[in-house]
């Protein structure tokens, strides 16, 4: 049986690790591209053609940053999870419960509207990590939330 984890102090931020390095990394580099391409672009294309490349290389690294942003945060009255495209603010008494099942991409919290939604900011891929933070944040909704001990 595994050993009982205790909540941790609160704030507290779950984020991945891998989950920042790679979109936030990509962005720069597709940025990078843009310019050069561009400033160096063959001459049939114009002003206009420039700015629009350099345009589009900043729309892909703001949806790469939305993709980087992803966490959720715990405090005194409630979560958030900011997710990729919405955030989400809940109490505790709402949170029932979380879980992380194998190969899910991240786990899901379920609230006592009979909503489910996933929290982005824990990526299974982190095994170990994933499976610590979502042990944490369980111990959270249990010391926190109405559910109680099962």
């Amino acid at each position: 049986m595994p050993e009982p984890v205790s909540p941790p102090p609160l704030p507290v931020t779950f984020r991945p690790r891998r989950g920042r390095i790679v979109p936030y990394g990509f962005a720069v580099v597709i940025l990078i591209g843009a310019v050069l391409m561009a400033l160096f672009i063959a001459e049939p294309f114009q002003l206009a053609d420039r700015i629009a490349i350099v345009l589009f290389g900043c729309a892909v690294a703001y949806i790469l940053h939305l993709l980087g942003r992803v966490r959720v945060d715990a405090d005194d009255e409630g979560i958030t999870l900011v997710n990729a495209l919405r955030t989400h603010r809940y109490t505790w008494p709402e949170v029932l419960d979380v879980t992380l099942m194998v190969g899910d991409p991240w786990p899901k919290i379920d609230f006592s509207d009979g909503r489910t939604v996933g929290a982005m900011g824990i990526q299974g891929s982190e095994k170990a990590r994933a499976k610590q933070a979502t042990a944490e944040l369980k111990a959270l909704i249990r010391t926190r939330g109405e559910a109680g001990e099962d």
